[in-house]
């Protein structure tokens, strides 16, 4: 049986390949005798090709890139879940419809940036308790437990990074 290797070959000139017998197949073991083929790769290809090689790259991709901030971001959303989901399931807002987690409305409600939502979240602002340690005055903050600055900011990492996807279907786990 002849199967076929493939072997790229820089000195034959760009684009091409070449293509050896098996040495299974009996001929002989000298590089002489060995049957060539160049293989050019038309221009037609290379289009399609790079479509492929950049679609599928990570360049583009917007998904965390590292493990450390990925644990950020389920740590985010493990708060998210315990805090936050009550008035702003799915990135609404129950109570005052105009202040969504939604990019359209952060950006029109100026807390479109992950500092802006810390702050919102640490002070609290309208209807919104804040959550912050040393939240201020009384009245403006929640009357439930308090939450650490790390955790507001994973909570603030959390949110942006769902707004800028608009709050797709996602996975919480419980910690």
């Amino acid at each position: 049986m002849w199967i076929p290797s493939v072997m790229s070959c820089c000195s034959d000139g760009p684009n091409s390949l070449l293509i050896k017998g098996n040495e299974r197949r009996g001929e002989s073991q000298n590089p002489v005798a060995l049957k060539k083929k160049e293989v050019k790769f038309g221009k037609s290809l290379a289009l399609p090709l790079m479509a492929a090689i950049v679609a599928l790259s990570p360049i583009g991709n917007s998904t965390p890139v590292s493990l450390g901030q990925t644990l950020d971001i389920q740590k985010g959303a493990s708060l998210f879940s315990r805090t936050c989901i009550g008035c702003h399931d799915a990135g609404g807002n129950i109570i005052q419809p105009g202040a969504t987690l939604f990019t359209k409305d952060l950006q029109r409600n100026g807390v479109d940036t992950e500092e802006e939502i810390y702050r919102i979240t640490y002070f609290g602002k309208g209807r919104m308790p804040g959550f912050g340690e040393n939240c201020t005055p009384r009245g403006q903050c929640t009357f439930g437990a308090r939450l650490q600055d790390e955790e507001i900011k994973f909570l603030a990492q959390f949110v942006k990074s769902q707004a800028d996807q608009g709050w797709p279907n996602i996975e919480i786990s419980q910690e």
